[in-house]
């Protein structure tokens, strides 16, 4: 399992946490558009954080749940990831 979050797997989380099918090409060309457009809440945000607390086994930084975009959470996720590895 490599130590990135990747957009494929954002998007993947995303429909498994939050029922919300997202196309991840669209996601990695328009990184900055927030996830309130995809139609995910803070509360499915809070799901998908969960999860990848529970696959990688240790605790995500405590604003996690609060980014906005898919750039500011796969930037903050990876680098806490990598700064755990």
């Amino acid at each position: 399992m490599p130590d990135q979050l990747t957009v494929d797997e954002l998007a993947a989380l995303m429909k498994k946490g939050a029922g919300i099918t997202v196309d991840p090409n669209e996601m990695e060309q328009r990184p900055e558009t927030p996830f309130e457009v995809y139609g995910l809440d803070s509360l499915g945000l809070l799901g998908i954080v969960g999860e990848l607390e529970n696959r990688y086994g240790r605790p995500l930084p405590p604003d996690a749940d609060r980014c906005k975009t898919p750039r500011e959470f796969l930037d903050l996720v990876n680098t806490s990831l990598m700064a755990g590895a």
